[in-house]
């Protein structure tokens, strides 16, 4: 099938497909008598096990590991379930700063009036504090503001 039929079948971007196919993740495609890229059903299945552990947060290094766990019929389930683990402890952390992240911000946007006075805690929180001296980036000299 041609890289069109196999991005609707799997779900994955022709993009994608030729990135997958240039790291590796997927093998390179025969070509047909016109130049085509030709994929075959196995293909495609290897391209949705890669979107759905995608769609789990599982970078694409992880992802090769799994593959490789996925095609060797001797692996032990624990690789798989310590791979999960971690990423899912990864995602955690992720999570709690996510959260940390909105709940500063909805503390903020609690203390902006929102109305046509320019004055906004908002941008006050994100402005650096003046300081009295400030290095400069390129010499590390020290200037008055």
């Amino acid at each position: 099938m041609n890289i069109g039929f196999a991005s609707k079948t799997s779900g994955v971007s022709q993009r994608m497909i030729r990135h997958y196919e240039k790291i590796g993740l997927v093998p390179a495609a025969c070509r047909g008598d016109s130049g085509y890229r030709d994929y075959s059903d196995a293909d495609v299945h290897r391209l949705r096990f890669i979107a759905n552990a995608r769609d789990l947060g599982f970078p694409i290094e992880e992802i090769g590991d799994l593959l490789s766990l996925w095609s060797d019929r001797e692996r032990s389930s624990a690789e798989v379930k310590s791979l999960a683990l971690t990423r899912a402890e990864q995602l955690g952390d992720k999570a709690r700063k996510l959260e940390a992240m909105r709940a500063a911000l909805l503390d903020l946007a609690g203390q902006c009036r929102g109305d046509d006075r320019p004055a906004c805690p908002i941008i006050d929180q994100l402005a650096p504090a003046e300081c009295a001296f400030r290095k400069t980036r390129k010499t590390g000299a020290t200037r008055q503001p």
